[in-house]
């Protein structure tokens, strides 16, 4: 019989370590065909201790190899020039890419077959194979990352009482069927690579941060966050009607909530970037990654249809009763405004999906009325330290435009406070002197 090595064949003088990578290799690529007792060059050489070389090799391939690639592997002795030869058949598998366990899912890790070479496959080779093999649903695909932990969600499901061992990790599709961690794992273990950026704005503008913060961490942790930074900033505002005082928040809190429920479990998550939560004076913004899912318009949301982009993902928030069912979300952000005369605004694009919520304690119009004086009590003050002020000194006290400060002074010396000293470039403003 005459061999030479290549894409499928591959030539092992006696057991070695290595065979493993073009196991691996063979699984991920095409298959092939591994001699043991054949040397390089096609020399027969033998295989002196048969059944010790099969037992270490078909160890190996079920302790080192994951997914588990018995399946796909057939040993068999065959005489060649009177001396035993192994012959390891590895056929293509199903449950690509196969790995080094060790070293999990990534280059180091993933081996394709080069010619007559084994080598590390790419990112994007492997990437690719997870598509084929996973199909297009996100959740069900394998992590990249097999080195996951779950300490904050068990906490999590401890303190809703619901089991979490690994029956049920199995169950709500964390391991996948070939015993892998799948991406709906990720999402919920303490290594989930997507994060929840928020932030406070002055006024109505994203021009001057108040604060900022970004949560990482399981999904199910980044929930508790994102609703304590938001509940510390949906204040109460107390209103009396003859002797009873009637205590009303900002944002109805249940509004809060679905809001928050629906960025977390209706986003795309196989597209990179940041779920944004952005808190203006007078409303809270919600921005997801991802538009509708094919087939549902915004009229059909609206009125309370709803497909789900993460089946499991929603089935575990359900499980947790975190939500009661499913498509009810936004209705129920409708019905908390249903009696008021502001109402949350929901916009949708190819690629986002953005639901604002209005502070129904703000009101604009005395919001400026603040803002202005609070300005005017700076401005003021300035005189503590200076006889005279130029409109070049409220510009950066205040930190506005030339315009804003001149509407000011106008609105200042119409009230009295203040009055004209000069003209043109020499003009100054002091402080008026009540007699």
């Amino acid at each position: 019989m005459f061999l030479i090595e290549g894409k499928n064949v591959e030539f092992k003088r006696e057991y070695m370590d290595d065979i493993k990578y073009a196991v691996i290799a063979f699984a991920n690529t095409n298959g092939g065909k591994l001699y043991i007792g054949i040397n390089d060059d096609g020399t027969i050489y033998g295989v002196d201790n048969v059944d010790d070389t099969m037992l270490r090799l078909t160890n190996m391939i079920r302790d080192i190899v994951r997914p588990d690639v018995t399946m796909f592997t057939d040993y068999s002795v065959e005489k060649m020039e009177h001396k035993d030869v192994i012959v390891l058949t590895v056929q293509r598998g199903t449950a690509r890419p196969y790995y080094l366990y060790s070293k999990g899912i990534r280059p180091e890790g993933v081996y394709v077959r080069q010619g007559a070479s084994s080598v590390p496959a790419s990112k994007t080779a492997i990437l690719n194979m997870i598509r084929e093999t996973s199909g297009d649903c996100y959740e069900d695909a394998r992590s990249i990352n097999q080195q996951l932990t779950f300490e904050k969600a068990k906490e999590y499901f401890a303190k809703k009482k619901v089991e979490f061992g690994d029956a049920q990790k199995r169950t709500l599709n964390i391991i996948g069927e070939d015993g892998t961690y799948t991406n709906l794992g990720m999402l919920l273990s303490d290594q989930c690579t997507h994060t929840i950026k928020m932030a406070v704005f002055e006024g109505s503008k994203k021009s001057v941060f108040k604060d900022r913060k970004e949560l990482t961490g399981s999904l199910l942790e980044q929930l508790e966050e994102a609703y304590t930074y938001i509940d510390q900033f949906n204040h109460t505002r107390a209103e009396f009607k003859g002797l009873d005082r009637i205590d009303k928040r900002d944002y109805p809190a249940e509004a809060l909530r679905e809001a928050l429920l629906n960025a977390l479990v209706h986003r795309d998550y196989s597209v990179s970037g940041s779920t944004l939560i952005s808190i203006f004076d007078g409303r809270i913004e919600f921005v997801t990654i991802g538009g509708l899912v094919r087939g549902i318009s915004y009229d059909d949301i609206m009125l309370g249809v709803s497909a789900l982009r993460n089946k499991k993902l929603a089935n575990v928030f359900y499980r947790l009763k975190l939500i009661e069912a499913y498509g009810t979300g936004i209705m129920k952000i409708n019905e908390c405004y249903a009696d008021q005369a502001v109402k949350p605004i929901i916009e949708v694009s190819n690629n986002a999906f953005k639901i604002t919520l209005p502070n129904l304690n703000y009101n604009q119009e005395m919001h400026e009325v603040g803002i202005k004086n609070e300005r005017m009590k700076m401005v003021l003050s300035l005189f503590g330290k200076k006889d005279s002020i130029v409109r070049k000194d409220v510009d950066d006290l205040l930190g506005v435009s030339q315009s804003t400060s001149s509407i000011l002074l106008r609105e200042m010396l119409d009230n009295g406070l203040i009055v004209k000293v000069g003209s043109g470039r020499n003009l100054k403003y002091r402080l008026k002197i009540r007699s």
